[in-house]
């Protein structure tokens, strides 16, 4: 109807500028010079459109202006919330969101282009777009900049409409602005000089998911996971890959099957990862107790098995049933597992004769992140195990982590002080005799150079005190 209408308008207007035009053609036309005036009146107007044409087609030297470009950095929405649920509207004062969508279309000309209108309907901006072919469709990942005021329902409605199935959205923020590319080296890189990022860029890689990873000989006596092939294997929403060292590196992600390309892409930086071995930060610190005495702190893995049996040879049976919560039995074993890059990161206290006296461990633990300690007898009480647990906080911050936590028991008062001097907030949770302390890492500083509260206890740490290891 609304065409009608329209088409009715112009057909009239047209009439009426034929009976205008014939009119006053008429009444110049039998004047004394009328044919002259007619001539010099048609050259005009032919000129005065071309000139318009030629104005209309010159470049402009301005970047074009969108209804949504205000000259000033928008405000952007940054949320956690994930999933067809992120319907709430952006906060007030926000100018524009950042959502990450992903949908599946038909493999077949105009089907992405019919996404990328309906999207510019709403006025949506696309600042970019990667393609996952599969069999018989696509999967296109966008990063999208849309009206404050427009939810994920309208967004999802308008891909649907458009053709778009089992699509996905969930608020972005200004990491995601990084191309595709760069963040795939960047996570190869960070993969190159330090082993235990390993599951930390595959978690940055393919979004939210769960990795964990299953030795080729469990302690305990636990079942040894099944045999994965060299290339790995897909599974709808699980891809399992084979770990370096002979175990397995299962990643899983319930809401979203993982494609062939992001498949191919974790099975590249596992691979980097087996060729380069075992490597770690040879970077340390050397600071000094309140006595006087000098230690470092460094970073650890398996090659300091043989000093780490020998700290826990010397110390006593209680503060081993204090960290392992029970009888120690084939050290060997457990050490070997907590040393290895594989299942997150290790500090080692060593003094000046190079005689281990401490490890802190942050621990990989699926969707959480475990912190754990242990100090020889006679070097507790010295701030020591503060010193530990406060840099393995700032790695965890580093690592994206939302929260750490500890598991040990009431009685071990020195574990209990140091989280509570972290200064953060701490929920704590008591089953069967075993205290599980959770410290929440919103509070902590997001730049490397800002210090964690329970840092600074000893003297040293520094720039002067800073030291590369042969």
């Amino acid at each position: 109807m609304h065409h009608w209408r329209r088409d009715v308008v112009e057909l009239a207007a047209l009439f009426t500028a034929v009976a205008v035009a014939d009119a006053v053609a008429n009444l110049i036309g039998h004047g004394p010079d009328g044919p002259a005036l007619l001539v010099i009146s048609a050259l005009v107007l032919a000129a005065t459109a071309g000139f318009h044409v030629w104005w209309a087609r010159r470049p402009g030297h301005a970047p074009p202006v969108t209804d949504t470009d205000t000259g000033a950095r928008p405000t952007v929405a940054r949320t956690g919330q994930a999933g067809p649920g992120a319907d709430a509207p952006a906060p007030e004062g926000t100018t524009a969101t950042l959502w990450r969508l992903r949908t599946t279309v038909r493999d077949e000309p105009g089907s992405l282009a019919a996404l990328c209108t309906a999207l510019a309907g709403h006025r949506v901006d696309i600042l970019s777009l990667q393609t996952h072919p599969l069999g018989d469709g696509t999967v296109d990942e966008f990063l999208l900049r849309a009206p404050g005021e427009l939810t994920a329902g309208e967004i999802t409605r308008a891909v649907a409409l458009a053709g778009g199935t089992d699509t996905w959205i969930e608020r972005a923020d200004a990491h995601d602005l990084v191309d595709a590319p760069t963040r795939v080296l960047g996570l190869a890189t960070r993969t190159a000089l330090d082993a235990a990022e390993l599951p930390l860029a595959l978690r940055q890689l393919l979004g939210r998911c769960t990795i964990r990873s299953l030795p080729a000989h469990p302690v305990g006596g636990a079942r040894s996971p099944e045999a994965v092939p060299v290339e790995g294997a897909l599974e709808d929403t699980v891809m399992r890959l084979r770990a370096p060292e002979g175990g397995v590196i299962t990643v899983e992600r319930p809401y979203l099957p993982f494609t062939p390309t992001e498949f191919a892409r974790a099975r590249a930086l596992v691979e980097l990862d087996t060729r380069l071995g075992p490597r770690i930060p040879r970077s340390q610190d050397v600071l000094t107790l309140p006595e006087g005495n000098a230690i470092t702190v460094r970073r650890a893995d398996t090659g300091d098995l043989e000093a780490a049996k020998a700290m826990h040879e010397r110390c006593s049976a209680r503060t081993l049933g204090l960290r392992y919560h029970g009888p120690v039995t084939d050290a060997d074993r457990y050490l070997n597992h907590l040393l290895s890059p594989r299942f997150g990161r290790t500090l080692a206290v060593q003094t000046a004769s190079g005689r281990i006296v401490g490890l802190g461990h942050l621990l990989w633990d699926g969707d959480e992140t475990e912190v754990a300690l242990l100090v020889e007898d006679e070097w507790q009480r010295r701030g020591i195990g503060a010193e530990l647990l406060g840099r393995l906080v700032r790695m965890a911050v580093e690592a994206g982590c939302e929260s750490v936590y500890a598991v040990t028991q009431a009685s071990n008062t020195g574990m209990v002080a140091a989280m509570r001097g972290l200064g953060l907030p701490l929920d704590y949770q008591i089953e069967e005799g075993t205290l599980v302390i959770t410290a929440r890492l919103a509070a902590v500083p997001a730049e490397p150079g800002d210090a964690v509260p329970a840092m600074g206890w000893l003297s040293g740490a520094g720039e002067s005190g800073r030291t590369e290891a042969p």
